[in-house]
């Protein structure tokens, strides 16, 4: 993640004081929030799976669930680099290219 996006959105919440307010409980739930806000861009979308009429919506809505979740792992001490590789491998052992290659299964399932 870029140094300066994940520096402005730390002095953006320092700016406010809103640190105060982000403890792992409420960033969660703000995560959830957002990214149900994001989910109700394709509720009742029929056809039009892409959402195309709606892209800024969903842009923005994107954009907050990645700002609480950079602030989330700010205010855990995660470091993004690292527990995204971290996940990866884990992924990468769940779900191994030659049994998962074009399939949407579980990895249970596979």
């Amino acid at each position: 993640m870029d140094k300066d996006i994940i520096d402005g959105i730390k002095n953006f919440r320092e700016d406010r004081n809103w640190s105060q307010f982000h403890n792992p409980k409420d960033l969660a739930i703000s995560i959830s929030l957002e990214a149900s806000e994001l989910l109700e861009n394709f509720q009742w979308s029929g056809k039009d799976l892409h959402a195309e009429k709606k892209r800024q919506q969903i842009k923005e809505e994107l954009a907050d669930v990645l700002i609480y979740s950079i602030m989330m792992a700010d205010t855990m001490d995660f470091d993004l680099a690292e527990i995204i590789s971290e996940k990866l491998k884990i992924n990468n052992q769940k779900y191994p290219v030659e049994k998962a290659y074009g399939k949407k299964d579980k990895y249970t399932e596979l």
